[in-house]
């Protein structure tokens, strides 16, 4: 399989482009207004949202070409137990003015975590990553480990090379003949230059087999749809960009591997995934198995997106996840 394409396998599982929803707790209705604003570094300005009250979490989004859009509003369940801190990521979504995708390396995202840390004054934090934002939390908790109170990771992408090769194996296995629609798709002109339809045909192929559910999939295609039309062929392409930079320091080359640090981290972690997930459950095992004070929950009957398929596990979950376990204790 061409470079380009294990690349967009893998980082299209992680998230959709933006799209703007409210907040709706299922024990006390709907929440108060989400709060935006901007944190500026350097060149770029960083689209932020705020919403809850509790424990503070910055939520690190997927793709990594795409931003916050696809999580809400089903992710904002959780904002009667959290304060929960969204931004879209340099380069991406509504953080994407005046970026160049050279401006973006592992090394300016991880940064990025941190501007915002600051930026919310916050001497140590949950960072709650979905698919590639777990591998960003990963990648920022073994430089920082001690601005890290808790760690929750969503469906985790993979953290190492083979990991990525595992992943591979199963996504091929699991697409069959409709992965040769999907090569088609992505060679047409249409999609290079970033054509929404285009976008979400493709992707109406990737994430069929992402959900243990049909309705599911529907509500996050239209979801998924919305988003790309917003953002625009331009800022797709952009995207896209991106994340072929973002590629470069880390799945694109056959050394990467987490693993070894992970070994290292003293925090505490709740890794999440669905036991329909097509990112196999092996990968988040192996994550969970490098960190020593980790845990593993497996969701019946749910996909990749957990936190839209089975919001109530997830709550579960993490809730017992925090009466469980205590905050990293600090020096």
């Amino acid at each position: 399989m061409r470079t380009r394409l294990i690349v967009a396998i893998v980082a299209a599982v992680l998230a959709t482009p933006s799209l703007s929803g409210s907040a709706v707790s299922p024990q006390a209705g709907r929440l108060p207004a989400a709060r935006e604003g901007r944190v500026t570094v350097g060149n770029a300005s960083l689209y932020t949202r705020e919403v809850g009250q509790g424990p503070p979490a910055i939520v690190l989004h997927g793709g990594p070409d795409f931003d916050i859009g696809y999580l809400l509003p089903d992710l904002d369940r959780l904002a009667d137990r959290f304060r929960l801190i969204y931004y879209d990521q340099r380069g991406r979504g509504k953080s994407a003015d005046h970026v160049a995708p050279d401006d973006v390396t592992l090394a300016s995202d991880v940064d990025d975590v941190d501007q915002v840390r600051q930026h919310f004054q916050l001497e140590s934090t949950t960072l709650l990553g979905h698919s590639w934002g777990t591998v960003l939390a990963l990648e920022y908790a073994v430089r920082h480990s001690t601005r890290v109170s808790r760690m929750i990771l969503m469906n985790p992408a993979p953290a190492s090379a083979s990991d990525l090769a595992l992943f591979k194996k199963a996504y091929t296995q699991r697409l069959g003949a409709d992965l040769d629609r999907q090569r088609t798709i992505i060679a047409s002109s249409a999609y290079q230059e970033g054509d929404p339809e285009a976008v979400v045909e493709r992707y109406r192929l990737h994430f069929r087999p992402a959900f243990a559910r049909a309705d599911d999939f529907e509500k996050l295609m239209a979801t998924m749809k919305t988003g790309f039309i917003s953002q625009g062929n331009a800022g797709i392409v952009k995207a896209r960009a991106v994340e072929d930079r973002l590629m470069r320091d880390t799945w694109n080359k056959d050394s990467y591997d987490l693993t070894p640090k992970l070994r290292n981290l003293n925090i505490p972690t709740l890794v999440i995934v669905g036991d329909h997930d097509f990112i196999p459950v092996e990968v988040a095992a192996h994550i969970t198995s490098a960190i020593p004070n980790a845990r593993l929950v497996t969701l019946r009957n749910c996909g990749h997106f957990g936190f839209l398929e089975c919001p109530d596990q997830v709550r579960g979950a993490v809730d017992g996840f925090f009466r469980a376990a205590p905050a990293a204790r600090r020096n």
